[in-house]
């Protein structure tokens, strides 16, 4: 581990790479502040720009966003009551009383600080834990890969919110756009239609850009507060603020814990260890600290949990190749873009670039706290941002990022006909991330099926012949078991509910 930390210092020792890291936090904490967009839209957004940098740098300016991102949500939720993204809901419980008592300053400070520690807490369960977990899969075949694939589909049950069956039909039609292009196998062209752009299938950039900002910005035009300016004063939060979360270390210790363990179960995420970790502070919390009034214990909780949930998140990313939630499965095809291949692998052959990868998490989230504490004025000001504004500065850098991937007109034509089917599934209520989770999982899980079934004498017995493979089996239909009883269990409370409201 020490021996990938000093490998990865080489390439994070650059003033470029330090720029970039402290350029993705800006730009993470100002979409995450900014309501409706959120560390994956600004993952997204600068995707395009990221991958022309080497692996490290990349990497360090999109981990970046996704740090910064998870906290900025904090800013809008204390000043405003509006959670610049989801995973901020929990904080506005006490961060928007605090703000009305005259103290936004010191709630917002207490938010930078408690992401930034939890962030970090978060980076230490990375490195102590991704190389193990590497080193077990380092013996994996194609039977246990295909099994990874499926353990990662099941992410799938996590980000579909409340339809099962509409999350799982995107993530079909996933799948299946992913087996659009060149046959690996056979070198056969599939589904490209005469088409020589679409041989290498669909660009993976131009079909994430369009699912999620231009079917966001399209659905932002609709509003009727397009020229309404918000009224905002400036908050200047100071560093001393820090002692306030260090005061309650063992409820940071606690929720950080909690964010970084839920982060490593696929598609877990960070809403649901934000409100979590808020649920057990409360509980142990004594009941003259008044949650859901202006509590500051209440703000380390959601913060704390919700930043150390990205570096528990990046655990399976790194180490399996299995996606935590929807922001690392674009990180996961950034490496597939430049070549890499998340997994054991990876560590087995670029063990500089997953100790660089660890030293940019970790100083994203050290920078957290200087960065969001000094620049806080910034974001209060980027706030009051009319929309007419705002939407056409996005479509134009989509456009322009999504072009200079391959220099391609057609790309863009993909761009803009994802953004339609983008538009489509939001309204008829179909998640858009499953979609993404197929496309990228699609080539891995059919690949290692196929040289499964080459390599088997006795069909699909091979996946109980293997130990490994029968115990990553086992898990698959444990899980597959749980996200049918839940679901069944949620559908009879639902159906109990309406019931209810019959009678009344």
């Amino acid at each position: 581990m020490f021996d990938m930390l000093l490998q990865g210092a080489g390439l994070v020792a650059s003033l470029s790479t330090l720029a970039l890291v402290g350029a993705g936090l800006i730009i993470g904490l100002l979409v995450g502040a900014l309501p409706g967009l959120g560390p994956l839209m600004g993952i997204i957004l600068l995707l395009p720009y990221a991958i022309t940098f080497p692996p490290v740098q990349a990497m360090g300016f999109l981990i970046a966003i996704y740090v910064g991102g998870s906290c900025g949500g904090a800013i809008s939720a204390i000043l405003l009551r509006i959670p610049g993204t989801p995973l901020a809901a929990a904080t506005l419980f006490d961060g928007y009383p605090m703000a009305q008592n005259g103290r936004a300053a010191d709630a917002i400070g207490i938010a930078i600080s408690a992401s930034a520690l939890g962030g970090a807490f978060g980076g230490l369960i990375l490195i102590l834990f991704s190389p193990s977990l590497a080193a077990f899969a380092a013996g994996f075949g194609p039977p246990e890969y295909a099994l990874l694939a499926i353990t990662g589909l099941t992410a799938i049950a996590a980000v579909s919110d409340q339809s099962m069956l509409k999350g799982l039909i995107a993530g079909t039609a996933g799948l299946l756009l992913a087996t659009a292009g060149t046959d690996e196998f056979t070198a056969a062209e599939r589904f490209t239609f005469g088409l020589f752009e679409l041989s290498d299938g669909f660009n993976i950039v131009a079909i994430v850009v369009g699912l999620f900002a231009i079917s966001e910005m399209s659905n932002l035009l609709t509003g009727d507060d397009l020229l309404e300016r918000p009224n905002l004063a400036i908050a200047r939060p100071g560093f001393r603020t820090v002692m306030l979360v260090l005061t309650r270390w063992p409820n940071l210790l606690r929720s950080s814990t909690i964010g970084a363990c839920v982060g490593a179960l696929p598609g877990a995420g960070g809403v649901i260890s934000s409100f979590t970790a808020y649920a057990v502070a409360k509980t142990f919390a004594k009941s003259e600290e008044r949650y859901g009034e202006g509590a500051e214990g209440g703000i380390v909780a959601s913060e704390s949990a919700n930043n150390a949930t990205a570096g528990g998140a990046l655990v399976p990313t790194l180490a399996l190749g299995i996606p935590g939630d929807a922001a690392t499965a674009v990180l996961i095809g950034v490496l597939l873009i430049l070549g890499i291949f998340p997994g054991p692998t990876l560590f087995a052959q670029h063990s500089d670039i997953v100790g660089g990868i660890f030293l940019v998490y970790m100083l994203a989230n050290i920078a957290l706290f200087v960065v969001g504490i000094l620049m806080t004025p910034l974001f209060v000001y980027v706030l009051r941002l009319r929309k007419v504004v705002l939407i056409p500065t996005v479509l134009l850098m989509c456009a322009i990022g999504t072009y200079a991937v391959g220099s391609s007109v057609f790309d863009l034509w993909v761009m803009f006909a994802f953004g339609l089917v983008g538009l489509v599934l939001r309204a008829g209520g179909y998640p858009l991330a499953p979609m993404v989770i197929g496309v990228i999982l699609g080539p891995l899980l059919e690949n290692n099926v196929r040289r499964t079934l080459l390599l088997s004498h006795d069909g699909l017995r091979i996946f109980v012949e293997r130990p490994v493979s029968a115990t990553l089996l086992f898990i698959n239909v444990a899980l597959l078991l749980c996200v049918a009883f839940f679901t069944l269990r949620r559908l009879f409370a639902e159906r109990q509910s309406a019931l209810v409201e019959e009678k009344a």
